[in-house]
């Protein structure tokens, strides 16, 4: 397990970014092509670099970094372009982040053919974001029930000295996909 410095968050960050932008790059993965995997498999898979990642990651300056059964850590870099007019980083930006890393938690735990969508997200800030102040922070969303209807998770957002900034809880609806 690597120490959390940011030297280290900086190295897999970079690990990462070249393996998936050695593949599709972002946007949407053939339904067809995934319709048997299991949640796992196609975070793995989006992780890899074999299927494109959301584009919204590439808006908002994220990436997913880890996935594993019932957890998924993503990093994201806050900048300039995501400031509230009192010079700090908007509430949203880590409202996206945290509920990244809290569906895709959700999503590594379902079987093949089930999906889910956000039925409530519930987020805390405990401190401001200055970037230049802070470079890097990451989400780690962990799994907290999965059934066969509702899935709950948390989250927390941490710097790499272990600050917190935020922490944040879900309820997701689980439901069979149609094909």
């Amino acid at each position: 397990m690597q120490t959390n410095t940011l030297e280290n968050w900086l190295a897999e960050e970079t690990l990462v970014r070249q393996r998936v932008d050695a593949g599709p790059g972002p946007g949407q993965a053939d339904p067809q092509m995934v319709a048997d995997w299991s949640g796992l498999q196609l975070m793995q898979a989006m992780l890899n670099g074999d299927i494109p990642y959301a584009s919204i990651a590439r808006t908002l300056d994220f990436i997913l970094l880890e996935v594993g059964a019932g957890r998924a850590v993503f990093q994201g870099t806050p900048g300039m372009d995501h400031l509230n007019p009192m010079g700090t980083v908007h509430g949203g930006w880590y409202a996206t982040l945290l509920d990244s890393a809290l569906g895709c938690a959700v999503h590594s735990s379902l079987p093949a053919g089930r999906a889910y969508t956000t039925a409530e997200l519930g987020i805390n800030l405990v401190k401001a974001i200055q970037p230049g102040k802070v470079t890097r922070v990451r989400a780690v969303g962990e799994i907290v029930h999965c059934g066969r209807q509702l899935a709950t998770a948390q989250a927390r957002l941490v710097g790499p000295d272990g600050t917190l900034y935020a922490h944040a809880s879900t309820t997701c609806l689980v439901f069979e996909l149609r094909r």
